[in-house]
């Protein structure tokens, strides 16, 4: 049971870490296939069309998804070490208990997907588009993201640690324990969308103007 903090829940996340795993062979990899319990080290999958592919307690290390098309993939209780993509194409995918090590993604199309029980440790994303996603428990811890897209989303116990946002993103968004005190920005769009999320004094200062515009307030 998460401690409440504040008015905030914590994200409730389990320990991922699938042991006793079989080498995987990458040639088998691709639309529509299930793996569980492997193990994919070094594989280069650019443009591989892996849409509706399945992986249960699977492990990929250092593996190249630029241009796989991953569209409602779905991962489950697997880990992602320093994946790389300059296009990651993954809209309507699943993620749930999944850990992502030091991920590198150029433009990461995850819209209309759904992420629970989900960990993002470290790395850097330019653009992480999650519009209209579902998140339920969810951890960014350490990421620098130039554009973190939350249009849309419905989120629920999600908290950001030590994250740089360039901007931030969240017209029409529904928080519910949603706490961004660990998170810089730069730039916010939609602050209406912020109802629900938890923010430092500071942070509060920062949306001041943007506060009193929404309002309609002259400052003088």
């Amino acid at each position: 049971m998460a401690a409440k903090q504040k008015g905030v829940e914590a994200p409730r996340i389990d320990l991922v870490d699938p042991q006793d795993l079989s080498a995987g062979d990458s040639t088998t990899l691709r639309d529509r296939e299930s793996h569980d319990a492997e193990l994919f080290e070094g594989v280069d999958l650019t443009d591989v069309d892996l849409e509706g592919s399945s992986y249960s307690e699977c492990r990929f290390e250092s593996v190249l998804w630029g241009g796989a098309k991953l569209r409602g993939a779905r991962f489950v209780e697997s880990v992602l070490v320093e994946p790389f993509a300059p296009e990651l194409s993954a809209a309507r995918t699943t993620w749930r208990n999944v850990r992502v090590e030091r991920p590198r993604w150029g433009s990461a199309e995850l819209f209309d997907s759904e992420l629970r029980g989900v960990r993002v440790e470290g790395g850097k994303i330019d653009y992480l588009n999650l519009r209209s996603a579902t998140l339920e428990d969810v951890l960014l811890e350490g990421c620098s993201i130039g554009e973190l897209d939350l249009g849309g989303v419905r989120a629920t116990r999600v908290a950001l640690v030590d994250c740089r946002i360039g901007t931030l993103d969240v017209t029409r968004a529904t928080f519910s324990s949603v706490d961004l005190r660990g998170a810089t920005f730069e730039t916010l769009n939609g602050i209406e969308g912020l109802r629900g999320a938890v923010v430092d004094e500071f942070q509060v200062t920062l949306l001041a103007p943007l506060m009193a515009a929404q309002l309609g307030l002259v400052v003088a």
